[in-house]
């Protein structure tokens, strides 16, 4: 797992805005007759309807979309009874959470309320503001009946993810754990270590799912929950069914499962060593597990193995359910969240780890191939059918128990709906991250006597995606690294001036004077220029010294594209090299080309620089639906670029039939699809969202993509160089340390591709 520094992190929360969540107005505002709509008077009419009726709120009012996520602070993650202002960072990223994974709005609320009637009362005052309530970080056993009080108080879904979340993600996992150890859950033996909210929630749901509650052996710190037992609250009691004391190693022989949610390392390999066959062993405790994982597999081949953690297989992560839960509660406007959703939620789980994976899946995790079995019973966090799989299934059994309010009466349509909520492409960025780090690249860093470079180095190395090799004069970059404390274990630093160079840059000038001796390039002048960082990192790429090289944060853009071009050069069956921006947009990613490259292509060059393109996002395993930009719709207004893009269009689709394209097209149409359907209904592009923009001229693709970067509040990654044989890649001058780690991540995948 990558490194998180204390001083990172706490840049991360404050750099720009403090915070991680913000409040976006959806309806227009800029006129006074706007504000007028919004607020007085014409605020009144609504009002006045959800007066007569009450169910009105839901339709004039965000209401129906967004949840509170609460806490007291009194059971903050690993942290304990920090108090509520401490708990408002976590509370925000469970917002975040809810936001990119189900597109549900969140008001984080932390409460200076540690007495469970105050909190029950104060929360049931604030209820009518929201759609559901998702209780966070309460310890136990207040955090019990907070719950119980609240769901029999309120007619909207109430749901203590620390209890439940655990619950519905590691039942799944034991359903699909229990199939291929080809055992029945009403016979298992399971040892519980733990006895708080989530582990006697999890207990709870195995009970219901068909275990025994006396084959559960459940530990808390004063040992097993038995009979004999004075100091047990009625939650453990019920789970009390021993008549007399077990060892915590003794439960483990001949156990079938082992369920941890306690603290790390108080299991022994030698415990493990005297469970039945294929033991099952969900380890959740976090950073550190009961067991670790190599412990556990080593003592134990015929193992089946779950932990909390994301660098090994089987992980229980609660962002699994809780978004889709909700959402799911939310679009049929359930009054609860009871139990038989939540077991909907558990078989949608377990049924899609044995679906088959979707390429891109597989993609992002680096994998040949992921199916069902020891190594895959829970699905992954990325995959992007869990909003369309655990949704519906969880508004079905709403509707089922008698709860929803609003039933779904066509279910193709919904799913439609779910998938096209986050648009899905959105986590492209995220895809990209795990792809780098399945298999990270050497990548030259050819400006490292920059501060911002030397960050985005550490970042890129402590996340796992790029081994940096440090290019520049060996002292300024070592001051550096001491004066900002950059970590990179085993560094390399290469002054290519230097005289324990002067071999390798021999070397290198020979080879490329081999490339550049018939374009006026003497032996003795390719030597020398090998001094320069540019060419001698292209020529580490070029030669195998390394995978990827980053450039360009300090230099002229064109400066530094002439090394690579004259060097690396162009793909086989290519002539020309463009420059491709990726906006990583609320509508999914955003590619644009091209930006920085051709001044003045021809319809011939536009047509292959498309081509290109498309190649290049396959590979990101995003389908491209490419429009090709112009002053003119479809002939409205003549020109020399509305005739040369119409042209490029018929070129493409002759060489590329299969490829989704049309134009020329003005840019609201290409990106407004009601405004094409109404207009231009016969088009390609109808009933299609455009993701790829292909520019007539350097000019009009540099002005947009610079004043899209400045408006969008997404990530943005580029100049991609397309077309060139090897991976190098120009940042912009300025580039955020952000926007570098970014690139480097596109240039690792473009390594791997290569």
């Amino acid at each position: 797992m990558a490194k998180i520094r204390k001083q990172d992190a706490l840049d991360y929360h404050s750099t720009g805005k403090p915070g991680k969540i913000e409040v976006v107005p959806t309806k227009p505002y800029s006129s006074p007759r706007d504000l007028s709509l919004a607020y007085s008077p014409g605020v009144a009419e609504p009002c006045l309807k959800i007066a007569e009726n009450k169910e009105d709120v839901y339709k004039y009012t965000s209401k129906g979309n967004l949840v509170a996520v609460i806490s007291n602070g009194t059971a903050v993650l690993g942290l304990g009874n920090i108090g509520p202002e401490a708990s408002k960072p976590v509370m925000e990223g469970k917002g975040l959470l809810f936001k990119i994974f189900a597109d549900i709005d969140v008001f984080d609320i932390e409460l200076d309320a540690a007495d469970p009637d105050l909190f029950v009362q104060t929360v049931k005052a604030m209820a009518p503001t929201f759609g559901g309530i998702n209780l966070e970080d309460i310890k136990a056993p207040e955090a019990f009946e907070i719950e119980r009080r609240l769901k029999e108080e309120l007619d909207i879904p109430v749901m203590h993810d620390d209890q439940h979340g655990t619950a519905i993600i590691s039942s799944a996992a034991l359903l699909n754990a229990l199939e291929l150890a080809k055992k029945k859950i009403e016979k298992v033996k399971f040892v519980v270590s733990g006895a708080g909210a989530s582990a006697l929630s999890c207990a709870t749901l195995y009970w219901k799912l068909g275990a025994k509650r006396e084959n559960i052996y459940m530990f808390d710190s004063k040992g097993l929950i038995h009979e004999g037992r004075t100091d047990l609250d009625s939650n453990k009691k019920v789970f009390a069914k021993h008549t007399k004391d077990v060892a915590f190693a003794a439960a483990f022989k001949k156990a079938d499962v082992f369920l941890g949610l306690s603290r790390g390392g108080i299991v022994s390999k030698e415990m493990i060593s005297t469970m039945a066959k294929d033991p099952i062993v969900f380890a959740l405790a976090n950073p550190e597990p009961e067991i670790g994982y190599d412990e556990a597999t080593s003592v134990r081949k015929d193992i089946i193995m779950a932990t909390g953690r994301s660098d090994h297989p089987n992980q229980v992560n609660n962002v699994l359910g809780f978004p889709f839960i909700f959402r799911g509660a939310l679009d049929v406007r359930a009054t609860t969240i009871n139990e038989e959703m939540k077991l909907a939620a558990v078989k949608a789980i377990a049924a899609l780890a044995k679906e088959t994976i979707p390429e891109e899946v597989i993609e992002a995790y680096g994998e040949k191939n992921i199916s069902f079995g020891r190594e895959q019973f829970i699905p992954k966090p990325l995959d992007p059918r869990l909003i369309y799989y655990v949704a519906p299934a969880v508004a079905k059994a709403a509707m089922d128990s008698g709860v929803a309010k609003e039933p779904i009466k066509d279910w193709d349509e919904y799913e439609m709906t779910l998938k096209n909520r986050l648009g899905l492409d959105n986590k492209l960025l995220r895809n990209i991250t795990e792809k780098a780090q399945r298999s990270p690249k050497r990548v030259v860093f050819a400006e490292a006597d920059n501060i911002k470079i030397l960050k985005a180095a550490q970042t890129a190395w402590e996340e796992g995606v790029a081994m940096p090799i440090l290019l520049g004069n060996r002292g300024i970059i070592e001051a550096l690294i001491e004066e900002y404390a950059i970590e990179i274990q085993d560094i390399t630093i290469i002054d290519p001036k230097s005289d324990e160079e002067k071999e390798r840059r021999t070397v290198f000038g020979k080879a490329f004077f081999e490339k550049r001796k018939r374009k006026g390039v003497t032996e003795f002048e390719a030597v020398q220029i090998m001094r320069e960082r540019n060419h001698f990192g292209a020529m580490m790429v070029e030669l195998g010294d390394a995978d990827a090289m980053i450039t360009g944060i300090t230099r002229n853009y064109r400066d530094v594209v002439r090394p690579a071009l004259q060097i690396v050069g162009l793909q086989k069956d290519m002539s020309k090299v463009a420059g491709m921006y990726i906006l990583d947009t609320k509508r999914g990613p955003l590619f644009l080309a091209d930006t920085t490259i051709n001044k003045n292509p021809t319809a011939e060059d536009i047509a292959e620089i498309t081509s290109n393109v498309a190649k290049t996002i396959r590979k990101f395993k995003v389908t491209p639906r490419v429009a090709l930009l112009s002053y003119s719709n479809f002939g409205s207004s003549p020109g020399d670029d509305p005739s040369k893009m119409a042209k490029a269009v018929k070129l493409i689709k002759e060489n590329d039939p299969n490829l989704v394209v049309d134009g020329e097209l003005q840019a609201n149409f290409a990106l407004n699809n009601a405004l094409m359907n109404e207009k231009f209904s016969f088009s390609d592009l109808a009933n299609k969202k455009v993701n790829t923009l292909i520019f007539p001229n350097l000019s009009a693709g540099n002005i947009a993509y610079k004043l899209l970067q400045e408006m969008t509040e997404g990530d943005a990654i580029g100049p991609v160089l397309v077309g060139l044989k090897k991976s190098i890649h120009v940042l912009q001058m300025g580039s955020s340390v952000r926007e570098i780690i970014n690139m480097v991540k596109v240039a690792v995948v473009d390594a791997q591709n290569k």
